[in-house]
């Protein structure tokens, strides 16, 4: 009986694993995609757009599903949404100022971060393999995002502090998810980081009907369905069968595929050391995976 749960529990989260896989692809091509959207629009409006329209797909789907929220878990879903926006907020603005590959590579730092504040706020404490992951994770990170100086630029200083916020959004999300109705949640996070963006919008940002233009709506309306509204759905039901650490693990890819969608599309090139660290972090999360 013990055996047949413990296979049934290591099945889900297998499924799990290639759910936030499957995002990380969808992520990873989304730094392009918001490169290319922000030479027209400014960065919070198109923060808010994105939100804007994710928000409105799953209320349209979900809604519903709100009035099983309690007001304790409705401010959880606050805070994590608060988290949520300081992450997207700070990489947007950094990816004006960097390369499209960097920034996806310094993201990828919340890997380190995560097991950190999950053991202050959760004690949860990481096993062998994911230990052994993470280290190898954070060398490939770095061979990847850090140039012969060693040194970082202001985007890439602004895309380090998104990839603490998005640590702190993967354990909240780690810590909340599981107890409540994942899509009611996924809205609430949503709504109000939208809301905060439109905000800092309309008080910072002029008005510009650049927003009208082809190329910028269809970048929202993909970013919003694909890399956000699906995208962050898919991240709260599947942390509830996996932890913050192993999820920070498997997102380590997602730099990887930024790469990977930057060379071909904007022909952003990848040296030895970039294609080194690349293999790093694919070994690390392979570790993690086989001895779970």
């Amino acid at each position: 009986m013990i055996a047949l749960r413990s296979s049934l529990i290591g099945r889900r989260q297998l499924w799990a694993d290639l759910a936030l896989l499957g995002v990380t692809v969808v992520w990873g091509s989304s730094f392009v995609i918001v490169k290319e959207a922000l030479v027209l629009v400014p960065p919070f409006t198109f923060i808010a757009l994105r939100f804007t329209v994710a928000t409105a797909v799953l209320a349209a789907l979900f809604g519903r599903r709100m009035r099983e929220l309690s007001r304790h878990d409705i401010g959880n879903g606050l805070l994590v949404g608060l988290f949520l926006f300081a992450g997207f907020a700070l990489q947007t603005l950094g990816l004006g100022l960097t390369k499209a590959s960097t920034a996806g590579f310094i993201t990828g730092l919340s890997v380190v971060l995560v097991p950190v504040v999950a053991f202050l706020w959760l004690r949860h404490q990481p096993g062998l393999g994911s230990g052994v992951g993470v280290l190898l994770a954070t060398v490939g990170l770095g061979l990847l995002s850090l140039g012969d100086s060693l040194a970082m630029g202001a985007g890439d200083l602004l895309v380090l502090g998104c990839a603490i916020a998005f640590a702190l959004h993967i354990v909240a999300v780690g810590r909340f998810a599981p107890r409540v109705d994942a899509y009611a949640f996924t809205i609430i996070q949503l709504a109000l980081t939208g809301a905060l963006a439109w905000i800092v919008a309309l008080v910072a940002e002029p008005v510009d009907l650049a927003v009208l233009a082809p190329p910028v709506v269809a970048a929202v309306l993909f970013l919003g369905v694909g890399a956000t509204a699906f995208a962050f759905l898919v991240q709260n039901v599947a942390q509830r069968f996996t932890s913050p650490t192993h999820t920070a693990l498997v997102f380590t890819m997602e730099p990887v595929f930024a790469a990977l969608f930057a060379y071909a599309l904007l022909g952003e090139q990848l040296g030895p050391r970039a294609l080194a660290g690349g293999a790093l972090i694919l070994a690390g999360m392979l570790v993690a995976e086989l001895r779970k």
